[in-house]
């Protein structure tokens, strides 16, 4: 007669448990269970994060590399009056008019709205200068300012699913959006290059 012997159930599930805790601890999932190197604490635990936010950061991020800085030029020269050479990109156009009428952000098959065929035209509303004066961190230098009117035209195109799907499209909207686009000029002796003491 054979004689089988069998791990009684509490043993057999503390030996799992064992088993269990030993593989989380040397996988280094969890901040408590880790031998080697610093520890994280509880901030080694990932937490999801929503496209959404991540895509609002990084426009954020690009507006303020491209367009959100004034630049600083040389000093206007003799002879002529300054003139803005820089009128606004078509991005910068579209961004503040995302910004003033959103469409991103819709619902899939239940609410989308798109623009079609846009066209935009851009006209000068105004260019002059301010007189010098002396600007903190800066010092003396002249605010021009060159100020754009931006027509749209575009087809709106709307897709609404719920609760009968249907189309509507409006090939004749527009929008104007003005964008100023300023920026300094330095005056009296500048000093730049290897000399510049800052």
């Amino acid at each position: 007669m054979e004689r089988t012997t069998r791990l009684s159930r509490p043993v057999s599930l503390s030996l799992g448990l064992v088993v269990a805790l030993l593989s989380l601890s040397s996988s280094g999932c969890f901040w408590g269970l880790q031998t080697l190197g610093p520890s994280l604490g509880i901030a080694s635990i990932p937490i999801p994060i929503s496209p959404y936010f991540q895509k609002k950061k990084e426009d954020e991020f690009r507006f303020q590399e491209r367009y959100g800085r004034v630049p600083i030029l040389g000093p206007v020269t003799s002879g002529s009056d300054p003139i803005a050479l820089d009128p606004p990109s078509d991005e910068e156009v579209m961004y503040a008019m995302e910004k003033a009428n959103p469409v991103e952000g819709n619902l899939p098959f239940l609410y989308e709205r798109h623009r079609n065929n846009v066209r935009i035209v851009k006209e000068k509303l105004a260019d002059y200068m301010d007189p010098p004066r002396v600007y903190p961190l800066i010092g003396p230098a002249q605010h021009h300012h060159a100020q754009y009117k931006c027509t749209v035209y575009y087809e709106d195109v709307r897709n609404i699913g719920w609760p009968m799907p249907h189309r509507l499209v409006d090939e004749d909207a527009r929008e104007v959006v003005y964008v100023d686009h300023n920026h300094l000029h330095m005056v009296g002796n500048v000093e730049n290059g290897g000399e510049a003491k800052f």
